[in-house]
């Protein structure tokens, strides 16, 4: 069975039969780009040419910013490391629900959600975020935020 893969720095999709880097139970590094982690995908997932991406990790501070997220927000990565990904991108969710603690506390993809984005000194914007949480022992959540119009 073949398994789905998506990087969070290239966006690079990919395949494999193993879901860790051989017998030493190391996480999938990108073949592309050399990013050390790739999330897994349940179904394929074909992210927009202007989407950006962000990785948290179990308390959903971010870990790393991937393809993308510069353009959307300006913010430097070293910045933002180790800093809550709603406080830093000003996630404003439709009804104002948590859908980032939503994804991270059921460990499900929270897909097509309506967002407004006001990252730190930006100003807001609409976006459509799709969230999908890591399935390994690590945890962690891949944040992908594609900007509407």
């Amino acid at each position: 069975m073949a398994h789905l893969f998506i990087c969070p720095s290239c966006g690079h999709r990919s395949s494999a039969t193993d879901r860790t880097a051989g017998f030493r139970r190391e996480a999938k590094g990108c073949d592309r780009c050399g990013f050390g982690f790739l999330f897994e995908l349940l179904d394929d997932y074909y992210p927009a040419p202007n989407a950006a991406f962000f990785v948290c990790d179990q308390q959903a501070r971010l870990i790393g910013c991937g393809r993308g997220s510069r353009e959307l927000t300006g913010l430097k990565e070293e910045n933002v490391i180790g800093r809550p990904v709603s406080d830093v991108l000003g996630l404003d969710f439709e009804g104002g629900e948590d859908q980032v603690a939503l994804a991270l506390e059921w460990g499900v993809r929270v897909l097509d959600k309506p967002v407004r984005v006001n990252a730190e000194g930006d100003i807001p914007a609409a976006a459509v975020a799709d969230l999908f949480p890591a399935y390994d022992e690590d945890g962690g959540l891949l944040v992908v935020l594609t900007p509407k119009g």
